[in-house]
């Protein structure tokens, strides 16, 4: 992401950053803000995997990114974006919709 344009900034979430459910806290991976007018979503909240297969994610983590997923619709009227992705070409598909 260093050297994308549309990318103004990207952090790796501390382990004090969390949300809570019903399954214990969750931790996402990286908070991603973009350039306005260079994409559709300005900010991004990213679980990364390496592999998009859910049949690989236990039943606890699907749980929890579920949670994830509803908690930042909730919070932010669809103005931060979460999602799993396992590429940088993942990423702009999302932001771009």
């Amino acid at each position: 992401m260093d050297i994308r344009s549309e990318v103004a900034v990207y952090v790796k979430l501390p382990n004090g950053f969390y949300i809570s459910t019903p399954m214990g806290r969750y931790n996402p991976d990286w908070a991603i803000a973009f350039y306005e007018g260079m994409v559709k979503h300005i900010y991004f909240v990213a679980e990364t995997k390496g592999s998009m297969r859910s049949m690989q994610l236990r039943d606890i983590e699907k749980a929890k990114i579920h949670c994830a997923k509803e908690h930042f619709k909730a919070i932010s009227n669809g103005d931060v974006v979460y999602d799993v992705i396992d590429g940088y070409q993942a990423l702009l598909d999302k932001v771009m919709r």
